[in-house]
């Protein structure tokens, strides 16, 4: 099994785009297989989605109304509302697979594969990549 990391620093921006990254990944490793891409943080996570066309924007209100950033939470050390960010990888997962045919990744027309990051406190990632060959 191939593997690669990468940091990644998501700054200020809660949606950050790495399908590029993936797909290069990908095509290195040419031929069919499965695509894991793994985020190994307790306040981060990773999605299939739309970009460019309003989704993303969609994404990070709707989840600015789901995990709002006061003192309700009971894990209370950083910002505030940090405990929002620790509940986030329960909605959005730390992980997913993609099929690879070919070298390229089996996305959907307007799918992008992203990092979804509402910790202002830690804005640098780690991102895992491995290849499974088919």
């Amino acid at each position: 099994m191939k593997q690669q990391r990468s940091e990644i620093v998501t700054g200020d921006r809660r949606i950050t785009e790495v399908t590029d990254r993936c797909a290069a990944f990908a095509a290195e490793q040419g031929g069919d297989g499965l695509l894991h891409v793994f985020l190994p943080h307790a306040t981060a996570g990773l999605a299939l989605v739309e970009t460019g066309a309003g989704s993303d924007d969609d994404l990070a209100a709707h989840l600015d109304e789901l995990l709002p950033r006061d003192d309700r939470w009971r894990h209370r050390h950083g910002s505030p509302g940090h405990g929002a960010d620790h509940v986030l990888p329960a909605l959005v997962s730390p992980s997913l697979t993609v099929p690879v045919d070919a070298g390229r990744l089996a996305l959907g027309t307007w799918q992008s594969i992203v990092i979804v990051d509402t910790n202002a406190d830690n804005r640098t990632r780690t991102l895992r990549l491995s290849f499974l060959a088919g």
